[in-house]
């Protein structure tokens, strides 16, 4: 998806980003990690607006948070927002990187930054 829906080539962008979220600038849960992943799980009510059905349709497979926000050509900040609300509405899932396998050990990782380091 191109961001030309979001700009008029004189007045500049149409629609604030942030306007789409009515200002806020978190959604009512976690804030989502730019890797985690995003799929649907109910069917989309007729009161989402046209931006949460786009992130609906593009979540119809897993997608990460940081593709959505490059695939609507929107802040990461205003793609989270939305998701919040779409979460809350239970039409999708958030899966954490987390959540799917352990994480190394922060000791191990600084272990091989030095290590790289040294090189």
């Amino acid at each position: 998806m191109s961001g030309s829906q979001w700009l008029d080539d004189e007045a500049g962008p149409i629609v604030r980003p942030y306007a789409l979220i009515r200002g806020r600038t978190r959604s009512s849960g976690d804030t989502f990690d730019l890797i985690a992943t995003v799929s649907t799980i109910g069917e989309p009510t007729s009161d989402l607006g046209p931006e949460q059905l786009l992130i609906y349709r593009a979540a119809r497979s897993p997608i990460s948070v940081a593709d959505l926000a490059v695939e609507l050509d929107l802040p990461v900040g205003v793609v989270r927002v939305m998701l919040g609300d779409l979460r809350d509405h239970d039409l999708i899932k958030v899966t954490s990187p987390s959540a799917t396998g352990s994480r190394p050990n922060e000791g191990i990782l600084k272990e091989v930054i030095n290590g790289l380091r040294a090189l």
